[in-house]
């Protein structure tokens, strides 16, 4: 058994001072107020978040970094350089470099991950290696399997992208079904778009798992939107309302050009979406509806995406940013509702997660209020000042993964992540 003395703790009910969080097996078994700060416990000083959930990730993304912004472009421009790195990845290139990524967003205080996994080569090595990368960097991991099978709508997938297809629907079924989840690891599915799986199989995919999370990109582009409507009638979010995706298992990423009948469709049906800010205005996608969204009953959830940044507290901060740049308006969120995004869990598969009480995974995140980004916040709305510069200690399961920027188990993280770029 291990405890945990926290300075200030975000709990369920508010911010508590003194707080001695108890761990039984990698599970809070106590929480508690203490006047004296018992022997044996690891102080954990600041403001005590519960761990963070990045539910979107493309791990082989973060390569891209630095990388593509020396002649402008588009999203479509961006795209055919991903393509270039998706090309050259092996099983072996992507282990290295997918452990270094899950390392730097441990360090940043993500405890769980949303992996958007569609560089399959009609097997599952490269899931596997994912697998690994996260048991390495010690954080938990959603795998997110993603049927893709056309380069767009009416057309056959090309080159690279034959490394994301599985031909049909029926043998990206099969192949997902030999996954099994483990103790670190759930299996979820995805639709990667309604332009790279046909009509006719969003259904499948969509009843594949009934128990399981599903994920899809929806409305990112406005060209996704163009060519939805021409070849169907229908907008992306009507399409996939049609063959039965849009349920409270659901999560759509980006949700960023939407009709009022789509944010309607959405949140009557309890669909979740995730935004990734930093990427959406990386890729100039534009910024998307997150408020009428949430009022509408869609829960909201946060990603890092294409990894242009790994600081879940800069996009937290983002989203309500965002709305006031759209709106005109401040506190478009309480920040208390940017904790609640930064810590869903529920939308990658694991809703025991995210809360720091009896019986949730002990997952604890230890951010700095004495920095020069911290110094003087009122401790409830640090989520606006601080940055994952800040995170001082990061805890997984009652074990700390990551201190001051250092990962306990890999080390240093700039040179994990040097080698799993190559240079």
């Amino acid at each position: 058994m291990k405890s945990f003395w926290c300075e200030r703790a975000w709990l369920p009910d508010g911010i508590a001072s003194r707080v001695l969080v108890r761990v039984d097996r990698g599970l809070v078994s106590s929480v508690s107020t203490v006047d004296t700060i018992p022997l044996g416990v690891e102080r954990l000083h600041g403001l005590v978040l519960p761990g963070f959930a990045n539910a979107h990730s493309h791990a082989f993304h973060r390569a891209l970094r630095g990388r593509t912004h020396s002649d402008g472009g588009t999203f479509w421009s961006w795209r055919e350089r991903m393509y270039a790195v998706a090309e050259r990845l092996t099983p072996e290139s992507y282990l290295a470099l997918a452990t270094a990524v899950y390392a730097e967003m441990a360090v940043a205080g993500v405890t769980a991950v949303g992996e958007f996994h569609y560089l399959h080569d009609g097997g599952n090595e490269m899931a596997e290696a994912l697998r690994e990368a996260a048991r390495r960097a010690g954080i938990r991991l959603t795998l997110l399997d993603a049927c893709y099978l056309a380069g767009g709508i009416g057309q056959p997938a090309r080159g690279v992208q034959e490394r994301f297809s599985d031909g049909t629907g029926d043998r990206w079924l099969n192949r997902v079904a030999e996954l099994r989840g483990d103790d670190n690891t759930r299996i979820g599915a995805a639709i990667h778009s309604v332009r790279a799986v046909p009509r006719g199989t969003l259904s499948l995919v969509a009843g594949a798992f009934p128990e399981r999370p599903l994920h899809v990109h929806l409305s990112e582009q406005p060209a996704e939107n163009r060519a939805c409507l021409e070849a169907y009638g229908l907008t992306p979010t009507e399409l996939l309302a049609e063959a039965g995706a849009l349920t409270p298992r659901t999560t759509a990423v980006h949700g960023t050009h939407l009709t009022a009948k789509d944010i309607g469709l959405l949140g009557a049906t309890g669909t979740g979406v995730c935004f990734c800010p930093t990427t959406e205005a990386d890729l100039a996608d534009g910024i998307g509806p997150a408020r009428e969204l949430a009022d509408a009953g869609s829960p909201l959830s946060l990603g890092s995406d294409q990894h242009a940044v790994v600081d879940p507290l800069l996009e937290a901060r983002a989203l309500e940013h965002n709305e006031r740049l759209r709106t005109g308006e401040r506190g478009r969120f309480t920040p208390a509702q940017l904790v609640g995004a930064l810590t869903n869990h529920a939308s990658i598969g694991w809703p025991e997660a995210g809360r720091i009480e009896v019986g949730a995974p002990a997952d604890l995140v230890a951010v700095r209020l004495d920095s020069v980004r911290t110094a003087g916040a009122d401790p409830e709305q640090v989520v606006l000042a601080a940055t994952a510069s800040d995170v001082r200690v990061v805890v997984v399961g009652g074990r700390v993964v990551a201190r001051d920027g250092a990962h306990e188990l890999l080390g240093d993280v700039s040179g994990l992540l040097r080698t799993g770029l190559g240079g």
